[in-house]
């Protein structure tokens, strides 16, 4: 792999890069990880962290998934070569348009619901779900196609095994996120719900003027369809957000 030194995205444990495969000229995107040296370090991912990343991305082969091409590692890090998506965040996107009509958010959902369905149908949940991992493969065509990605919490399912976790963006976890309770696949179907509102209004349903207020915002299920932002959406849609938004489903 030859690196191009242009980087795309950076986070605290470390940055992507594009690169491009010599044997081939396919350009891919290059995920430097930075991994604990040893345990208890502040530098760092845990190591087993990244692999359950890796074991989780090997797994997965769907339209609407970022795909993971290989993997190279050395003692104080990882490098993840991934498909390399190049139409920025769904959430930038909506940013600029301010609110999407419902056509074209029905369009964005599908293919989302597509991803996550065959996620969860293999036993995988995300547990990061939001519009910053959500990314278009391409931006300037008429129906962009979305890849779903950053799958650093999501989790296998396994039957008599409980998951909890008190990670996430406040804004887009679920109840049971915050009151540290057993997570599942609907923990990510509460933040399609929060996505879906997002993509009809660029508003986000539980946003406060600090963390605290957002997360009690969660726990307590308060949020409305301003009329400014709703006066054009349908009953129907409404009616979809409320059925995910729900605290204890069925």
């Amino acid at each position: 792999l030859h690196p191009n030194l242009s980087s795309r995205r950076s986070g605290h444990f470390g940055v992507v890069n594009r690169c491009r495969e010599r044997s081939t000229g396919t350009f891919y995107a290059a995920k430097f990880v930075k991994t604990q040296r040893c345990r208890g370090s502040r530098l760092g991912l845990e190591r087993a962290q990244v692999e359950r990343e890796v074991a989780i991305l090997r797994q997965l082969n769907h339209p609407n998934i970022m795909r993971l091409h290989d993997l190279f590692a050395s003692k104080a890090e990882m490098v993840l070569i991934l498909e390399l998506i190049s139409g920025g965040e769904l959430f930038d996107f909506i940013a600029e348009k301010e609110m999407l009509s419902e056509e074209e958010a029905i369009e964005f959902l599908g293919q989302i619901l597509r991803g996550v369905e065959y996620m969860h149908a293999h036993h995988i949940a995300h547990f990061d779900l939001k519009p910053e991992n959500i990314m278009l493969q391409e931006k300037d065509v008429p129906k962009p196609q979305i890849k779903i990605i950053d799958f650093g919490l999501a989790q296998h399912l396994e039957d008599g095994v409980t998951i909890k976790s008190l990670c996430g963006t406040p804004q887009y976890i679920a109840p049971e996120v915050i009151n540290y309770e057993a997570l599942s696949s609907a923990t990510d179907m509460w933040s399609i719900g929060v996505i879906t509102y997002i993509l009809l209004s660029g508003l986000s349903p539980f946003q406060g003027e600090t963390d605290a207020e957002t997360l009690a915002n969660v726990v307590a299920g308060a949020y409305e369809f301003e009329e400014r932002c709703f006066s054009q959406t349908s009953e129907m849609a409404k009616d979809f957000i409320q059925q995910l938004l729900v605290k204890e489903p069925e």
